[in-house]
């Protein structure tokens, strides 16, 4: 008897292993640094490539090979057409447009980065991120900021799109 409960829990740690493994973990890392002396914030973006294929074969039917020899031509004008319809910032209250500077490749990361104006110093923060939230209910996007030498984060899931950070 003992044996048996031996070799079925073996079994079964070895399925919850199996499920753990075969589970992706769904994130994206967006960082936000207010840079006074330029009167910008800039923000690196970093997503899965993978991810941000699928995302946007979903909204324009066709691949773009992000990164590779034969990456679509205007690939850039789609990946910024995408984020600018995920990405929301408000500063002080006031939305900010995203201004697209470039991407590069590190790894299986796609690393994108943008700068907002930022005439004024920044008191208050407000991000709205839905990148990839329609391809995967898990999805997470994490938000790192260093504004005014004040490092704070959000975490934003389909249930929590949006978050403020006061400074």
């Amino acid at each position: 008897m003992k044996a048996g409960l031996k070799h079925i829990t073996v079994i079964l740690i070895c399925l919850g292993l199996t499920s753990a493994a075969a589970h992706k973990f769904y994130v994206a890392v967006f960082q936000l640094e207010y840079r006074p002396e330029k009167k910008v914030v800039q923000m690196t973006a970093r997503i899965f490539v993978d991810d941000m294929e699928a995302a946007l074969k979903k909204q324009f039917g066709k691949t773009f090979y992000i990164g590779q020899k034969h990456e679509v031509a205007g690939a850039d004008e789609y990946l910024k057409k995408y984020l600018a319809g995920k990405i929301r910032v408000r500063l002080n209250g006031i939305a900010k447009p995203l201004n697209y500077l470039g991407k590069e490749l590190e790894d299986d990361v796609l690393v994108c980065y943008y700068t907002l104006p930022a005439e004024n110093p920044i008191k208050s923060i407000e991000v709205k991120n839905t990148t990839l939230f329609e391809l995967f209910p898990d999805q997470q996007n994490i938000i790192h900021t260093n504004i005014n030498r004040n490092k704070k984060s959000l975490l934003l899931t389909n249930d929590t799109e949006q978050g403020i950070l006061d400074y």
